[in-house]
């Protein structure tokens, strides 16, 4: 059996985690469990690949190389099922190799937001996980983290979640994978999920699943304490309700006002508009 492969990579605090949890009620989709590894273990194979003797001696066999990533990539997951959909923000970076191992276009949901609504989603997760995440991100840079302000950029710095992310997002798309980009609002998705999924599904060219919206069963795992310092950051609702625009509210005008309309995606046009 042929199995398809598609991606989740996108800005962080965009619903990723409650997508994923939507498309496993679909029995016919194996959706990974947490943040995948896949892409950078498929990396190292890559990048260790022309050093090893034989291979420098003889040149890269490029037909053999994608034979051993392909088969690390089926070997993967643990599943029989046809349809694999991974998440990982690292996909973005390193599609050139996706397709390489694919032989084809991939397809990946991009999941985004207004860039100042996932900033105060950080913030009122910092504010709500009391000591342990304050005590950590000071550890980073104390002074910038004594003020909304000074956190908020430090989350939008090239080497933290948010400003990384985003700059993935738009170097994909300068190095020309607009056309195998969805982009999932995560507005659209809470406040009319049955139309956006049909949408996703329409983009991945699958039969649609009636999901049930109501009971979001949670069985992704993630390490919030441990790998990500910011505890609930994976925590889903089990019922998928729209979510209200809180950043004027948490980060004042001011900080909001920084980050105004600078969500690129919606000035250019997506190929996949449903």
């Amino acid at each position: 059996m042929k199995r398809e492969y598609f991606f989740i990579s996108g800005l962080p605090r965009t619903c990723s985690t409650l997508l994923c949890n939507i498309l496993a009620q679909n029995e016919e989709l194996f959706v990974t469990k947490a943040t995948s590894g896949c892409h950078d273990f498929l990396f190292n194979i890559r990048n260790l690949w022309n050093q090893l003797i034989e291979h420098q001696a003889e040149g890269i066999n490029h037909e053999q190389l994608r034979n051993v990533m392909k088969g690390a990539m089926e070997n993967y997951y643990l599943t029989t099922k046809k349809y694999v959909v991974d998440k990982g923000r690292g996909w973005l970076s390193v599609l050139e190799m996706a397709e390489f191992v694919l032989e084809k276009k991939a397809k990946v949901i991009v999941p985004v937001r207004d860039i100042k609504e996932i900033l105060a989603s950080f913030e009122q997760l910092y504010r709500n996980s009391v000591s342990f995440t304050q005590w950590e991100i000071e550890k980073t840079d104390y002074f910038k983290t004594q003020t909304v302000k000074g956190r908020c950029e430090l989350w939008s710095q090239e080497n933290q979640p948010v400003g990384l992310a985003f700059n993935k997002l738009k170097d994909a798309i300068d190095r020309g994978f607009l056309d195998r980009m969805y982009f999932m609002e995560m507005d659209n998705l809470t406040n009319n999920p049955e139309q956006e999924m049909k949408n996703i599904y329409n983009f991945l060219e699958i039969d649609y699943y009636k999901h049930d919206f109501d009971n979001v069963e949670q069985i992704t795992k993630e390490d919030d304490i441990n790998v990500h310092n910011l505890p609930g950051l994976h925590t889903i609702r089990s019922k998928v309700l729209p979510v209200r625009h809180k950043a004027t509210e948490i980060l004042g005008p001011s900080v909001c006002n920084t980050y105004n309309n600078i969500e690129f995606w919606r000035n250019i046009k997506p190929k996949y508009i449903f």
